[in-house]
């Protein structure tokens, strides 16, 4: 730096190795910029990488690529679908209604008795909904059903040409 002072990570942030980076998303933000969460979005995506790129993360930071069992699960539609319909009767558990604020995101609840740490689901309930009011069309008779049951709006303010405040 141009005063001759240094940067450098506690030692909760680093490895036994010098310089090397933890890929831990959260601990370690520095102006504003999550690193932890950047050196696990590269390690995901090593083979996009180019050569020098992960030369670089290898060498100089010290990240591998990662391993087979780190890479995030691919949900199939059937699984998307299960995990929306959980989160909107939750809600509609809770409120009682089905009329969800777009950014509303639900956290769920865990199934039954889990023993262990778990990362619990994290639902974007309001977009979800919103994205399948406007695709009501290419939905399943029991998915409309489904969603009928709980009391599920199907127009909205700004499409039936009312005013919203």
């Amino acid at each position: 730096m141009p005063d001759g002072s240094a940067v450098s990570a506690s030692p909760k942030h680093t490895s036994k190795a010098a310089g090397r980076c933890r890929a831990v998303a959260g601990e370690l933000i520095v102006q504003g910029e999550d690193l932890g969460r950047w050196a696990q979005a590269s390690r995901l995506s090593w083979d996009d990488l180019l050569p020098v790129q992960q030369w670089l993360l290898e060498n100089v930071v010290g990240l591998t690529p990662a391993e087979e069992d780190e890479q995030p699960v691919k949900r199939a539609q059937e699984d998307k679908w299960a995990l929306n319909l959980r989160a909107a009767r939750q809600y509609h558990a809770r409120e009682g209604h089905l009329n969800v604020p777009r950014k509303h995101v639900e956290h769920l609840e865990p199934e039954g008795r889990r023993d262990g740490v778990e990362k619990l689901p994290v639902v974007k309930l309001g977009m979800v909904l919103d994205n399948i009011r406007k695709r009501a069309d290419k939905l399943t008779e029991q998915g409309r059903a489904d969603l009928n049951a709980l009391g599920m709006r199907w127009t909205t303010a700004s499409r039936t040409g009312k005013a919203t405040r």
